[in-house]
């Protein structure tokens, strides 16, 4: 049986109609943006190649052995999965924060996603990995606060995170360089 032909579309995502060329006076598409929210960050250079650097941030139950902002971790890295987190800032009682992998990229980056107050803050944090050289990366410890109260949790909370974040990078540093030279040997 023969079948019946694709209704024809009248717009696509930005109104011309489907198959009609851009006419010159039409505006530029928008441009893409990433998450809204208050960004805190810290980057630091690490002698290492990004699978050492990788290997020590995949082993989440090595963490308790190097890592001060996160000194209790569990869970498997996969996308959509909950870890279980020891989130210990400076100056602050340690808590448990259960957040959802985002995603993954091997040698390249850790994102995960986590609500709190409700829905009312809601962030991203994460770890990527860009190589500079064989033996040369930097990595980026991030998070993007947003949400509702995110503003406000960022204004109140944002420096101790900062310094957990320049302790965690420095001890990732530290532990990977070392990995490395034993390596190497």
């Amino acid at each position: 049986m023969p079948m019946a032909p694709a209704p024809q579309l009248k717009a696509g995502l930005f109104a011309r109609t489907v198959g009609q060329p851009k006419k010159s006076g039409d505006a530029p598409a928008p441009k893409a943006s990433g998450p809204r929210g208050v960004r805190i960050e810290h980057r630091i250079g690490i002698q290492a190649p990004p699978q050492v650097i990788w290997d020590v941030l995949y082993d989440l139950a090595g963490w308790a052995e190097w890592n001060p902002l996160y000194p209790k971790a569990s869970g498997e890295i996969r996308i959509g999965a909950p870890i279980t987190l020891t989130l210990a800032l400076p100056g602050q009682p340690p808590r448990e924060i259960r957040p959802v992998v985002l995603e993954w990229v091997p040698n390249e980056q850790l994102h995960w996603r986590l609500s709190l107050m409700g829905g009312l803050v809601k962030t991203v944090r994460y770890m990527e990995i860009e190589q500079l050289a064989e033996a040369s990366c930097i990595v980026s410890s991030g998070e993007i606060i947003g949400g509702l109260l995110g503003g406000s949790a960022a204004r109140q909370m944002g420096r101790a995170i900062h310094r957990g974040f320049v302790a965690m990078n420095g001890a990732l540093k530290e532990r990977a360089e070392a990995v490395w030279q034993a390596r190497q040997a």
